[in-house]
């Protein structure tokens, strides 16, 4: 089953190089429609004060969404609810389109450069969006430059070749989080990918089984650490640093 792919079977258009297209399209309606199940049952009154006893989607997103909303409270403190919205999405996105790469026949979007790289780049405007939004144009591209000091044109002066030096750094280390992001998953999920392919095909019926349960912890665990630092990331763009400016 390795190498197959039934996106790839039902149309002579998808091909290597948009298959991980059509999958990342397959997976957004998926959790539309998860989503919009788990709607219905919310609205009722009495199925959403009672919970169910029995194993739901509902009870599934219910225990998702509250443990990740209690982490993002725990590193973005009050602001968490405003971006929540934004970081509930990305990780049930990357969590979803990891676990399709377990099914076989099927492709994980994440194990995709291209994919990887247009959630990074959202990631990028949208914290650089909201440090904007919360500080203003000229205080949050002035936090890269270090210590400012202010008082004295002399004194100033006497710093601004190293606050350049440190802009430059910082912004390169602040567009590097693109790559990092990309990058960190595809390799995982790759290299997740060829040893449940390699030992599939020596072995077919029993080891596959550990692989693959492996696979669903590297699953979460990828999706955990890409919202983790994307909420790190929206903290350190977001936070007012107190005494930011040394004055002299």
């Amino acid at each position: 089953m390795h190498g197959l792919n039934w996106f790839a079977m039902m149309s002579p258009f998808v091909n290597a190089g948009n298959v991980h297209v059509i999958t990342a399209i397959f997976v957004a309606l998926l959790l539309l429609l998860m989503a919009l199940i788990v709607r219905r049952n919310v609205v009722k009154v009495e199925k959403a004060l009672v919970p169910s006893s029995k194993v739901s989607l509902t009870n599934f997103f219910e225990v998702l969404i509250e443990s990740l909303l209690d982490l993002s409270e725990g590193i973005l403190g009050a602001d968490a609810r405003k971006h929540f919205p934004f970081l509930a999405t990305l990780f049930v996105f990357v969590f979803t389109s990891n676990l399709l790469g377990q099914i076989p026949g099927f492709m994980a979007p994440t194990s995709n450069f291209n994919t990887n790289l247009a959630m990074a780049l959202c990631v990028f405007l949208y914290y650089n969006f909201m440090g904007i939004k919360e500080q203003g144009f000229i205080n949050y591209f002035k936090h890269f430059m270090g210590i400012v000091p202010s008082g004295r044109w002399y004194n100033i002066l006497a710093f601004l070749p190293l606050s350049l030096l440190i802009f430059a750094i910082e912004m390169f280390g602040n567009f590097l989080r693109v790559g990092t992001l990309s990058f960190r998953l595809v390799c995982n999920m790759n290299v997740d990918h060829m040893v449940l392919g390699a030992f599939s095909g020596l072995a077919p019926l029993i080891v596959p089984i550990f692989f693959m349960i492996l696979g669903l912890f590297v699953s979460f665990v990828q999706a955990f650490v890409f919202t983790l630092l994307t909420m790190i990331y929206i903290r350190l763009a977001t936070a007012h640093e107190e005494g930011h400016e040394a004055h002299h």
